[in-house]
């Protein structure tokens, strides 16, 4: 069984190399992370199923379809979404 950092690190390795969003692509595509997006879903992906998610919490011009994927993960997976989403937050401030 792997450890919650082994699973974040995982999942921000997939966010880099199968989906292409390093810190090149967001220095890039600003429109999608300069209003606290990031953390905004890192919070919703929390407190799913103790809370109402409706659309209207979605990130600021992230895809509906990209965001339901991760809303319908199991608890651990979003967990780990949540971690790595973090970690590409703070990658995003050092290299501003």
């Amino acid at each position: 069984m792997k450890t919650g950092i082994e699973l974040i690190a995982e999942e921000r390795q997939e966010q880099i190399e199968k989906h292409g969003y390093d810190i090149d692509w967001v220095k890039y595509n600003p429109i999608y992370y300069d209003k606290g997006q990031f953390l905004q879903a890192a919070c919703l992906l929390m407190v799913v199923g103790e809370m109402l998610i409706t659309p209207l919490d979605y990130p600021t011009n992230w895809p509906y379809e990209d965001c339901e994927k991760m809303i319908s993960k199991s608890p651990i997976e979003r967990l780990a979404v949540a971690g790595a989403l973090i970690a590409a937050e703070i990658d995003r401030l050092q290299n501003q």
